[in-house]
This record gives structure tokens, sequence and C-alpha cells, in this order.
């Protein structure tokens, strides 16, 4: 039944630099390439090759390259291949269809459609080399009020706060859903840049309670991995009640990915899939996620921050509102084109809206309504670039989550296929001879590199702008401007067409 679906990709090899050291046949896990003694030659599995480009890049000859497949159906602009070869698939198995990463649908990205204001004369641009920059954040509520000691001095009373040497943390991705090394890596870089990594669902491997300084841990609604001690080795909480690439359904973890160190971590039984309820069966309200915010805070002392991460969907404003109000320190908002290790397809590219327009939202309404105060706004779902956390800043979020951008510095190449546990590069996989191939200190230098070139970047973006400080970017819509977007679009972003003036 197969047959009905045409390879996706196609291995092309010139056997004239291929030297058959048959390195490839032990570099991919799904076993496309393999050598023919009989022939003498390497030869290639076409229908498994989901072009990660591992053997491209390892082979030391560069005999090899992943084209894509130019056999093609015939065409017909209602029925795309991919369409056609989906219910190819779900006809042949009867079941629902998994895919990893985000959604690479041809929908608006509004980032790429705002563009940036610059200072000129009247309001002089600032020199990030010579003059300071400010791009320390602090997370947390900021609605208290103001006192000083009895020598004027102001005196500390804010609740728990997140400090951030530079606007971005590492989003959640879970032990199990990627491998130790890349957590391992994650939370070295975490610890060296002065910011957080979150543990996603899955618990917290014991191994790195040392980095509960630069660490926030997650409650689901499986509630994998929970105990007190989790909780309180945490810099913070975050209880997540959705995810961009899912919203309205529960999280879904393959069993092959459930070895036994995922399951210690996990608590659950080793190889068996792992999925969590689409709601958290004790919360039915802002009233029932308010007690769950108190009860963590109990249990911590009303030591850590509570975030509470939300999809972006179409009512978004008014759940945030309620979240404001419901005793949490922070929102997390997640877009649609947020990664995931395994979601269905039809959810993943069909549900939800992009985080741009979200943002600008849920910021206006909590300005409006006199509370944008009581709460920090992190924002992520593909966050690709620094430029897109300034533009992020810019439509309200104090701070900003990357996933897939950190994965990328990891080695991935986006072939999005994490759900099947064969990642190549040793980041979306439990198997032990594909995670070493990951070597966590490179990670966390790549890491380190990454968001370090990007600090360089968003101090000289503000320094454009005649701002100097990330608090002063913040919700200042005004130094954005759109390009092609319609009256609506521009309305809800809260932002001017290029080339209006002021």
């Amino acid at each position: 039944m197969q047959a009905y679906i045409p390879p996706e990709f196609e291995v092309v090899r010139d056997v004239r630099l291929c030297t058959n050291c048959r390195l490839c046949e032990r570099q991919c896990a799904n076993e496309v390439h393999k050598y023919s003694a009989e022939l003498k030659i390497m030869t290639a599995n076409s229908d498994k090759c989901v072009n990660c480009h591992r053997c491209v890049t390892v082979c030391p000859t560069h005999a090899l390259k992943i084209t894509k497949n130019p056999d093609a159906y015939r065409y017909n602009a209602n029925w795309s291949a991919q369409t056609m070869n989906e219910v190819y698939r779900q006809a042949e198995t009867g079941g629902v269809l998994l895919s990893s990463m985000g959604n690479p649908t041809q929908n608006p990205v509004y980032f790429d459609k705002i563009l940036v204001n610059a200072s000129q004369v009247t309001n002089p641009p600032i020199d990030p080399l010579r003059e300071p920059m400010e791009t320390v954040v602090y997370l947390g509520k900021k609605d208290v009020e103001l006192k000083r000691d009895i020598n004027g001095r102001l005196i500390d009373n804010l609740p728990p706060q997140l400090k951030l040497r530079v606007p971005v943390m590492f989003s959640a991705m879970s032990y199990g859903s990627i491998s130790y090394n890349a957590h391992e890596a994650l939370a070295r870089a975490a610890e060296e840049l002065g910011t957080f990594y979150n543990t996603g669902e899955g618990g917290l491997h014991r191994d790195f309670y040392k980095y509960g300084k630069n660490t926030i841990v997650q409650v689901a609604s499986g509630r994998f991995g929970v105990h007190a001690e989790y909780l309180s080795a945490a810099a913070a909480i975050e209880i997540k009640m959705g995810q961009g690439a899912k919203p309205g359904i529960g999280g879904h973890l393959p069993g092959m990915k459930i070895s036994d160190e995922v399951s210690k971590t996990r608590m659950i039984p080793k190889g068996i899939d792992a999925i969590s309820p689409a709601p958290h069966h004790d919360i039915y309200s802002i009233e029932d996620l308010r007690q769950l915010i108190y009860a963590i805070k109990e249990t911590t002392g009303y030591s850590k921050p509570v975030i509470v991460k939300v999809a972006a969907v179409h009512n978004v404003a008014a759940i945030a509102s309620g979240i404001a109000r419901s005793g949490a320190d922070m929102i997390a908002l997640d877009g649609f084109r947020g990664g995931t290790g395994a979601a269905p397809t039809r959810i993943r590219n069909n549900v939800g809206i992009p985080i741009e327009l979200a943002l600008a939202q849920v910021d206006e309404r909590l300005r409006q309504e006199g509370i944008r105060d009581s709460v920090s706004i992190i924002a992520g779902g593909s966050v690709r670039s620094s430029a897109d956390v300034v533009k992020a800043i810019a439509l309200g979020a104090d701070a900003c989550y990357i996933g897939t951008a950190a994965l990328l510095a990891l080695g991935c190449h986006l072939c999005r296929s994490c759900h099947t546990g064969k990642c190549n590069w040793g980041i979306a996989t439990q198997r032990e001879d594909l995670v070493a191939r990951l070597d966590p200190t490179e990670g966390s230098k790549r890491l380190v590199n990454l968001i370090t070139a990007w600090e360089h970047e968003i101090q000289e973006m503000m320094g454009g702008m005649g701002i100097n400080s990330i608090e002063a970017l913040k919700g200042n819509r005004l130094m954005l401007r759109g390009v092609g977007l319609n009256e609506t679009e521009l309305k809800i972003l809260g932002i001017r067409h290029a080339g209006e003036s002021m």
C-alpha cells in the first residue's frame, strides 16, 4: 500500500566521489544507506529519507546531496501532493497523522511584515559601543506600592522576580522529547548566560538539580515528575494550560522515547506512550487555576514566581485578564507556529493564532484594565532572531521564549521527524548511540554564542531607535511600522503603516 506514495526526497550519490567508506550507513538512523557487496557500491533507499542532512554533512568526499523528488502528481491547485499523501497514509493506517516541530504552512509571518523605526536628528541614535545599554529585565509582579525607609531609600518589597541578563529564555522542552545531552546543553548555557531554561512537562533529571537557579519547572495536566522537591529545586514554576503547536489538547510522548531514565524522571512506566489529558482535571475555571497557583506558592513558601502558559487563541486577551487576576506572576503566550515533539498534524497546522496578534491584544487589554504591572508577559512561538525579539517586546512582551532556534543552534536541521525518536543529531531521541552525537559542552558553547550575538544585535537595534533600555522598548509600538498589512491587521497590532507619519 505504501507504493501509493512516491519518496518525498531523492538521495543523489556521485559515484566518482564515493569511496564506499560506509560512514553514511553508520550515521543514518533511518537505514537509508546500505552497502551492496554484490555490486560493490553504496545504495540508498529514498523511501526512508527524512532529509535531515546528517549524511550530507559527514560525507568526507561530499559525494551526497538530497534533492526534492522531481517526480510529481498531476498538477491540481486544490489537491496538493502533501494533501494527497496524507489521505493515502490515513487510508493505509486508519490513524491520526503525527507531526513534529512548528507549523510549516504558508500563513502570514507578521514579524516579517513589521519594520522598526530609527532615530536620526531630533532624537539621535545611541552608540551601544560607547554608551550604556540596559538589556537586563526582571520578570514578575510589579504592582506594589513604593515604600522608603527612614533614610529615604527604597524598600525592596517586590514579590519574587526572575532576573535575565538578556530578555531571552529557552522554552519548555521535556526530557523525553529531547535527549539528556540536549537538556544538559540548555541548562549549562542558561547558567552561563544568566537566563533560564524550561524543563517542559517531563520532570527534572536528578543530575540537573544543580542548575536549579536557572531552571523553570513545569506543572502540566499529566503531572509527570511533579513533587515538592522538584518544585523547590527551581527558580520558577510554570503551569502549562496550553501549547501553541496544539491548543486545546494534551501532550503525547511516544513509548519508544520512554527509556529507563525518562521513566524514572517522569515517574511513569517504561516503553508506554505518555499522554497528558487535554484539561487539568482540577482546573475548570479561573478560580480553580487560582487554587493551584496558591497551592504551589504555599508549597514553595512564596519564594518563587508562578507562570501560567497558554496557547494563542482567539479569546486569549480575556483569558490573560483572568490569569493576571488569579495570582500568577507571569503569562507565557505561545503562538501557533511554536514547535513540538509530537502533535496531530491537523491541530498543529490549523488551530491557534500567530503570536504577534495575540501578544498585541493581551498587552492592550491588560493596559486598558490597569493591570499590566500585575503580570509579566513572555512571548514564544517561532521567535527566530534578535529582530523578532525586539519586535515582540515593542508589541508588549517583557521577554521571549525560544525553542526551535535553540535546537537549530544545537544542530537540528528541521527534518520534522522528532516523533520517530530517530534524530540523527542526538537531540530529539533517547537512543544512546544517537544521544552521544550531541556533545553538551559544544552544544552549550553554541547556545551561548547565539544568545550573545542576539544581545549585541538587540543593543544595536535599540541604539538605532534612540532607546537605551529594554524597559523603554516594552510596549512602545510607536517604534513599529507595518508593510503590506490591511487596516484590521494594523489595528489589532496597534501600529501604523510604513510611511505614515506620527
